[in-house]
């Protein structure tokens, strides 16, 4: 994994990094994170960075760190609510699942003049596919297009890890979040991915994301394998 010095600190970086696999069930409540050594194998990163790192996520409660015992996952919720977007995935770790993202791909997006998403996002919109695993199989393909003005040479460098924390990095504030469900026949690609029959219906989400003052910076389409598992949603009593 790389970690790169103009997104800004470096143990902030592996923090998020580290955090993002704790909510998402790679690192499960009660098993130890790697150690300090294969860390900074892995970062390539000082003892020091990757202490910040730590440091950093025991003072918000994800881990514990005891001398010879290594650094113990003990809570796998989100303590600081990253983004409204989350809980789903978060309910299904907290149900013991494994979920793992996948960024398949990152690009310029190719918009015809006459779409609806042209008339929103014009020229300065990028795609991001990506794919969720759940328990090592896939599960759901997500397309985003996200009004962002970026160049060829960032794009070509730009990793994510979480997507949401990505747009904050970006300084776009999502604040609004319409959701739309449908049944629909996904394009072959996307059958291919989540190893479905040609034809094959499944639950269609379409998220628009808005800024604090109404701005469409967000649009995203995500099929579900709800033949794998249930689309989950929990309410609490106000």
């Amino acid at each position: 994994m790389i970690v790169n010095r103009k997104k800004g600190p470096l143990y902030l970086q592996i923090k998020e990094i580290l955090k993002d696999r704790i909510l998402h069930g790679i690192y499960t409540i009660n098993t130890n994170i790697p150690s300090e050594p294969q860390l900074e194998q892995e970062f390539n990163v000082s003892k020091v960075t990757i202490r910040n790192a730590i440091k950093e996520l025991e003072q918000e409660g994800y881990v514990e760190k005891k001398s010879g015992k290594g650094t113990k996952v003990i809570a796998n919720g989100s303590i600081v609510k990253l983004s409204k977007g989350k809980r789903f995935t978060e309910l299904l770790v907290e149900e013991g699942h494994s979920i793992i993202k996948k960024v398949i791909n990152i690009k310029r997006a190719e918009l015809s003049s006459d779409s609806q998403l042209y008339s929103v996002f014009g020229e300065n919109c990028i795609q991001i596919d990506r794919v969720y695993l759940l328990d090592n199989e896939a599960y759901i393909y997500f397309t985003h297009y996200i009004l962002l003005e970026i160049s060829a040479e960032e794009l070509n460098e730009m990793q994510i890890n979480s997507l949401y924390r990505f747009l904050e990095d970006q300084n776009i504030k999502l604040e609004t979040f319409r959701d739309e469900f449908d049944v629909a026949i996904p394009p072959h690609h996307v059958c291919e991915i989540l190893k479905m029959k040609k034809n094959s219906a499944v639950l269609k989400r379409i998220r628009i994301s808005s800024d604090g003052d109404g701005n469409v910076m967000e649009y995203s389409e995500g099929y579900y394998n709800t033949a794998k598992q249930n689309y989950i949603v929990t309410y609490n009593e106000p």
